[in-house]
């Protein structure tokens, strides 16, 4: 199933859109899910990480479109953005936010049509699994790609991703067993860490290769090097 969001503050032209896009389903076969917000902040305050994909209007009263994008890309880096726009200036100002496209309003189904398909074949390459990730600031999609490591911190956990550090409430032993098989191996007592970035390891110390430097335990040291041995003949 496609979660696709809606996000404009004409009601009518959100009751237009879910109908070609329930159009487009019916042609396709593919089982689509619609949910319509009104405004940028309801999509940010109640924003869902099942969502695979955003229709934004950029111009609403409440709060813009460009606004809510950089909102969402700090919740969720890989889910699709279409900017919704009247003012050619406004979508191409949209770019920086990761956006798949922009459209001009009106639109029509011909175009949602090849947006969907060119969308759709794009996110059939980037299906990587990600965590959901739930604290005091809100929900977070967290993809494992971007994920180098992860230690415990003030009795809490610390996910260190590409773009920002995260928070979580789980366990050290519920993280382990989440990410078992993935490509993570927990190094020490307080750290798990991606395989993907890690450069060498230097007596007690994994150097990884975006230049930081995690501790190992010595008793797990031994393990940790197999896996890591295991998952280099692999790449190679």
């Amino acid at each position: 199933m496609i979660h696709i969001a809606i996000c404009d503050d004409e009601k009518e032209f959100v009751a237009y859109l879910a109908g070609m896009l329930d159009q487009y389903a019916a042609e396709t076969g593919l089982e689509i899910k619609v949910t319509a917000y009104y405004d940028g902040r309801e999509l940010i305050e109640k924003y869902d990480t099942t969502i695979d994909l955003i229709f934004l209007d950029i111009q609403m009263r409440e709060m813009n479109g460009l606004r809510a994008a950089e909102c969402v890309r700090r919740m969720d880096e890989k889910v699709g953005i279409i900017f919704l726009t009247t003012l050619i200036r406004y979508g191409l100002e949209g770019y920086k936010y990761q956006a798949a496209n922009y459209i001009l309003k009106p639109m029509k189904y011909v175009r949602l049509k090849a947006e969907m398909d060119q969308w759709l074949r794009k996110h059939r390459k980037d299906g990587s699994p990600a965590l959901v990730i739930v604290n005091d600031t809100g929900k977070y999609k967290v993809f494992l790609d971007s994920l180098r490591y992860v230690e415990t911190f003030n009795r809490n956990l610390l996910l260190h991703t590409e773009q920002e550090n995260i928070i979580c409430y789980k366990s050290m032993k519920e993280m382990e067993q989440e990410l078992q098989d993935k490509g993570f191996i927990r190094c020490h007592t307080s750290y798990i860490v991606n395989l993907f970035y890690v450069k060498g390891v230097s007596k007690l110390e994994i150097k990884l290769i975006t230049g930081e430097t995690i501790p190992i335990s010595q008793p797990k040291r031994k393990g940790f090097m197999e896996k890591l041995a295991e998952y280099w003949g692999d790449l190679i």
